[in-house]
């Protein structure tokens, strides 16, 4: 190993001991630990709330999703377009990330885009989803996240209906639809 290589270990080393000894880092922090408080928009609550980030393992999500809901959420999977369960849904309600159960899109702004997924036109709130870019597969596309817990949704395009333009193209493995009362 080279001089330098040593030292800079050694330095690191000795930094994150000092911070271990005075508190500051935690080696091992839990999942809990890990949470932030956020603000979200509410359909129940007609209104924003905070809620806590909602962070699991690997083990965890694998226990609480399906397979297909880890693949899509967990994975950042793509199931197949024409076959999922909420490209034909008309009914009139919220759909909640299949996730963590937060608010994501309202069936108002559903459309069909000729895609084989379900569509959105905007979020329920701008607050509830996180964008982000997305070079995969030999491409750049604006890849679209749960604020609160990161699942893969779907990706965001500039070819939507007005107002916004936008075709938010979701998974539905990503979503749980729960219907209006």
């Amino acid at each position: 190993m080279r001089k330098g290589v040593v030292v800079s270990l050694v330095l690191f080393g000795a930094i994150a001991a000092a911070g271990v000894l005075a508190g500051r880092v935690d080696l091992h922090p839990s999942p809990a630990a890990a949470a932030a408080h956020i603000k979200v928009y509410s359909a129940e609550k007609g209104g924003y709330v905070m809620s806590d980030e909602v962070v699991k393992s690997k083990g965890e999500w694998k226990r609480t999703l399906t397979a297909e809901q880890y693949h899509v959420l967990r994975e950042k999977g793509t199931e197949r377009p024409f076959t999922n369960k909420y490209a034909d849904n008309h009914e009139h309600g919220v759909y909640r990330c299949a996730g963590c159960g937060l608010d994501l899109f309202r069936s108002e702004e559903k459309y069909d885009s000729g895609t084989g997924w379900p569509s959105f036109s905007a979020p329920i709130a701008k607050e509830n989803v996180e964008t982000v870019l997305d070079k995969s597969f030999f491409t750049t596309r604006t890849e679209v996240l749960c604020r609160r817990c990161g699942g893969h949704l779907g990706h965001v395009f500039d070819d939507g209906p007005k107002p916004t333009g936008l075709r938010y193209c979701m998974n539905s493995a990503a979503l749980k639809f729960v219907p209006s009362k």
